[in-house]
């Protein structure tokens, strides 16, 4: 596999290379326009100068119709001083020489299209090459008598000046970027080690976390906003983490208490039965007992599943415009007989509210698990009353009884998987310690919220709210 650091290193090298590739070029072609806009300005205002002076006294190109003056060789002194400088002669308009300074180069001949663009009274430029390789830079400049073109002027100068200033240029810039790259590739891979300490303090810190052990935190004092950002979220995975651990490990220790308190019983009741012969009626006796172990088996099974699936997100929930007035009547109504026998007093106060987004058994469960909850909690001669409200966009379904209450230390672990108040009601009660965590689920997965208040010595209340259909766009549930 690929090391970070090795590919941070050579991402640098290639990103700078390409910097240094394009700004040489431009630096290169630039300088080059410079130099050959500046020996283009040099040889105009030359040819310029020179033909407005004979234009002005044609007599000092007359005076020396048919002279010649041929160059004398120089040294290489004189060969510096006359690439640097410029030279000028006459043309005729077919081309031939009418006069001839000094220092001018050998070159080809001019071209005919250059003769007829000066004879039509337009300055010309040209690059040549003399014979011996010296590249030549021509301007040719029109000289007017009397309002016609007569003469061309050209005056030229030698580039090597410049073509060796050009090649200094590229040297020095080619030594430049090579240093820059050395630098750059010995900087990246401080500046690697540097960025990636903190990715292997993560790492190490990482490794120490185990199942059973999540106390260890990243402790980062990095200069860098971003890391301290990744630093944050690290801890607080482990906390998530952590906090989810502890609960599965709870969860498992109730579960198994749970089931261990009912196979118990089932185990010393089938070992009395065989320790000797019994009647019928004892039999029976130890089948009914058994029986309703197995029944309290079943509910606690049910309601794990119950709650599992719905912490998966495996609980099967199909959302639908629900009418809740005319379903809770429905389920209060089934519970009527239920609280009579136990001469408890279950009263409805519902009126028509907004249809709501729901599962109708998901909802059901819920208030059945509420109801079940305040009977199960309240006393004979108490009373259950279930109220169904609107206010606005708000749905809230309440759930009030008159039993003996909950003391404030026992509220904020009410919805825990497994938690029970200890209380005289509550030991004698057959609950699995399920039902709250279910309504819990149920609610989150609705986008609503459950909560409760109690008084001890007065009962206590739940309250479910939910939104109404029209402003609830269910988005999937994120735990």
């Amino acid at each position: 596999m690929r090391s970070l650091r090795v590919h941070m290193r050579s991402s640098v090298l290639v990103l700078i290379t390409l910097v240094l590739l394009t700004s040489n070029l431009l630096i290169y072609l630039g300088f080059q326009a410079l130099l050959h806009r500046l020996v283009d300005g040099r040889l105009l205002a030359l040819g310029e100068t020179v033909s407005k002076l004979i234009e002005d006294r044609p007599e000092l190109v007359l005076s020396e119709l048919g002279s010649k003056k041929v160059e004398r060789p120089g040294d290489k002194d004189n060969q510096e001083l006359r690439e640097a400088s410029h030279s000028i002669q006459v043309l005729n308009l077919d081309g031939t020489v009418q006069w001839k300074g000094e220092g001018v180069f050998e070159g080809p001949p001019v071209r005919s299209e250059l003769l007829r663009q000066g004879k039509a009274g337009k300055i010309v430029y040209e690059s040549v090459q003399t014979s011996s390789g010296t590249s030549l830079r021509r301007i040719f400049v029109p000289i007017r008598e009397h309002g016609e073109v007569r003469y061309l002027l050209q005056a030229e100068a030698s580039l090597s000046l410049s073509e060796r200033t050009l090649r200094g240029l590229m040297g020095l810039l080619v030594a430049s970027s090579l240093a820059m790259l050395i630098v750059s590739w010995f900087g990246s891979d401080w500046l690697a080690r540097h960025t990636l300490s903190t990715i292997h303090t993560l790492s190490r810190t990482a490794e120490r976390v185990s199942e059973s052990s999540f106390d260890d935190r990243l402790k980062l004092d990095a200069p860098y906003r971003e890391f301290q950002q990744l630093a944050h979220a690290f801890n607080s995975m482990l906390d998530r983490l952590q906090k989810a651990y502890d609960t599965e490990r709870h969860f498992v220790d109730y579960a198994a208490h749970e089931l261990r308190t009912p196979l118990t019983i089932l185990r010393g009741n089938l070992e009395v039965a065989l320790q000797k012969a019994r009647t019928a009626e004892e039999y029976r006796e130890v089948l009914v007992s058994n029986l309703d172990q197995v029944e309290r088996l079943m509910r606690l099974t049910k309601s794990l599943l119950t709650l599992t699936r719905l912490t998966s997100g495996r609980f099967p929930l199909q959302f639908a415009p629900v009418k809740l007035e005319p379903l809770l009547r429905e389920w209060v109504e089934d519970f009527t007989l239920l609280a009579a026998d136990r001469k408890i007093r279950l009263l409805l106060e519902a009126e028509p509210v907004p249809d709501v987004l729901g599962d109708e058994l998901g909802l059901k469960q819920l208030v059945i698990n509420l109801l079940d909850n305040a009977l199960r909690y309240t006393g004979p001669g108490g009373a259950i009353t279930v109220r169904l409200r609107s206010s606005g966009d708000v749905v809230t379904l309440a759930v009030q009884d008159t039993g003996e209450g909950i003391e404030p230390k026992h509220l904020p672990h009410l919805f825990d998987r497994f938690y029970r108040a200890t209380s005289a009601i509550v030991k004698n009660s057959a609950g699995t310690g399920l039902g709250l965590p279910i309504v819990k689920e149920i609610a989150a997965a609705h986008h609503g919220m459950i909560t409760v208040e109690s008084q001890v010595g007065k009962g206590s209340l739940f309250t479910l709210t939910l939104h109404a259909m029209k402003l609830l766009t269910l988005q999937p549930l994120k735990r």
